[in-house]
């Protein structure tokens, strides 16, 4: 037992940082740490109970204008995926989603890193931007992936830092909110899981602040390049923890 508090604080002080310094990501990190020890559905609702704490300090630490012609269908494409995703959730076979989406990230990133001359999308407009916020919303109800496909959508329109991470920021903290409302509806929320909140919330605390100070001093290039990064390498270590899965039995 005393690996598994372990293992919660230690993925709680690394997403906590990524997320400070990235917008998003606290999801993705946690789960490539809790997936060796702590059970799937436990681990999506502390991923889905951090990425909000570290969204509602961020909001906090670091305020965000956003423009609500931009960032709408974002929002309203996100709640209409929150409850697919939670509905969704008991029926999953997580490793299945977590190589998916571990292939994804770690194939199609690095050609974003590498590539300097992959053109901007430009089409689409605010119909486009809902439905990457759909798919976000679903991908938060299965465990707070939610700012995932959007960074990722962002980074592809090659937004300027500080937009994307308004657009992030604001996403993240409606839809992570909206979801753990449904978590807490449907009984995915159990008393047993109190005492993990208790440790994940002080143990990301600082690392997110720090996280965010550091964001302010980075040029738009850098952040892109830390965010793709980031992506890659969470893709890789998502695949890794579902890899053995495959095997098991």
């Amino acid at each position: 037992m005393e690996t598994v508090y372990f293992a919660v604080a230690a993925g709680a002080v690394l997403a906590g940082f990524v997320q400070g310094l990235s917008g998003f990501g606290f999801s993705m990190v946690s789960m490539s740490l809790w997936a060796w020890t702590v059970d799937p559905k436990l681990a999506a609702v502390l991923a889905v109970f951090g990425g909000l704490t570290g969204q509602v300090i961020a909001a906090v630490s670091m305020r965000r204008g956003f423009g609500m012609r931009l960032l709408g269908p974002f929002l309203l494409g996100g709640l209409i995926g929150i409850p697919i995703g939670v509905a969704v959730l008991p029926l999953l076979e997580v490793h299945v989603f977590k190589a998916a989406l571990g292939i994804l990230l770690a194939v199609w990133c690095p050609i974003m890193l590498f590539s300097k001359h992959l053109p901007a999308i430009t089409v689409g407009g605010s119909a486009a931007n809902g439905v990457v916020g759909v798919i976000g919303g679903v991908m938060g109800g299965l465990g707070g992936f939610s700012g995932v496909i959007p960074t990722l959508w962002c980074t592809l329109r090659r937004f300027d830092k500080d937009v994307q991470r308004s657009i992030i920021q604001n996403f993240n903290l409606a839809t992570l909110t909206f979801t753990m409302l449904g978590y807490l509806v449907s009984g995915a929320v159990t008393r047993d899981m109190l005492p993990m909140f208790a440790i994940v919330a002080p143990a990301m605390l600082i690392p997110t602040v720090l996280g965010a100070r550091l964001y302010v001093g980075i040029s738009d290039v850098a952040f892109r390049r830390i965010v793709l990064s980031l992506l890659t390498l969470s893709g890789v270590a998502l695949l890794a923890s579902s890899i053995p899965h495959f095997f098991a039995g």
